[in-house]
């Protein structure tokens, strides 16, 4: 009789919760969601992409 409990629950892993993603290729693609966190991949067709992904750099113009 095999055991239906902690020993066997212990063997479910695998495939995590963040698989590589076919758009952007970064590991952010959610399996049980179907979407990506980083492209929007499975959700949007265009680029997931805000003004405040990129680190604002102070630029002072040399005349």
């Amino acid at each position: 009789m095999g055991s239906k409990g902690t020993t066997s629950l212990g063997k479910m892993g695998g495939k995590g919760t963040h698989i590589r993603c076919r758009r952007c290729g970064r590991h952010a693609y959610h399996v049980r969601k179907k979407r990506c966190a980083a492209c929007g991949f499975g959700e949007i067709t265009k680029l997931r992409r805000y003004s405040w992904q990129n680190k604002k750099i102070n630029r002072t113009r040399i005349v």
